[in-house]
């Protein structure tokens, strides 16, 4: 059994990106008799500054890139790398930048339903295809339930405290194990992959985590 940790942001592409190739290196692992593997999403907020409701994701561009003509150069190599990836980044339908505490909130009760994988894509297709405000309470829940948890129940969550102290302290615990970047793979608590690593790196890491384990 391997034990795979992945800490992560929904706002970030590279962490898309790297869902998918674990995805396909895991079906080739699968495939190939590696054993069972347990995937868990750790929470690691990019940008825990903004405010709740977010701010215009227009704004957050020219602050963080300087402008829509570098930001669009980056976004180009990102895009280049999600097609082939088989996503199709839509960022032009991103109006607003979230403060993701509470998509992190979600994917943690989503754990807890043992529907942590299906809710981080569809937090992860809602805001890179679809273009979907993570901050709004309403998108969140529809969200939850066309991944199998009940949208009422999640609502009713939302709208509490609970686990806000968890989450954070999550992330907080992983700036304390020395995390500056996602997506950030940990197999087995030992052996860290940093970045969307193409699947073939990632295959090859379980087998040999996979070898170390079985002897």
């Amino acid at each position: 059994m391997i034990q795979i940790e992945i800490y992560s942001d929904v706002v970030c592409p590279w962490c898309f990106i790297g869902k998918r190739h674990l995805d396909a290196a895991l079906d080739d692992f699968q495939r190939g008799d590696g054993g069972e593997s347990v995937v868990t999403w750790r929470p690691f907020q990019l940008n825990p500054q903004l405010p709740p409701q977010g701010i215009p994701r227009q704004t957050y561009i020219e602050t963080k890139f300087g402008g829509p003509q570098r930001a669009a150069a980056i976004y180009q190599r990102v895009s280049d790398a999600g097609s082939a990836a088989g996503i199709a980044f839509a960022f032009d339908r991103i109006v607003t930048q979230p403060n993701t505490l509470n998509a992190h909130r979600l994917i943690h009760h989503a754990q807890l339903c043992d529907r942590q994988d299906a809710m981080v894509t569809r937090l992860f297709e809602a805001y890179f295809l679809e273009g979907a405000d993570l901050t709004d309470v309403e998108t969140l829940s529809a969200l939850a339930g066309s991944a199998g948890i009940p949208a009422d129940a999640t609502r009713d969550y939302l709208d509490s405290d609970r686990d806000v102290v968890a989450v954070r302290e999550a992330d907080a615990h992983a700036r304390a194990l020395g995390i500056e970047g996602v997506p950030m793979f940990v197999l087995n608590g030992r052996y860290a992959i940093s970045g969307a690593q193409p699947p073939a790196v990632l295959l090859q890491a379980l087998q040999q985590v996979a070898q170390e384990a079985s002897r």
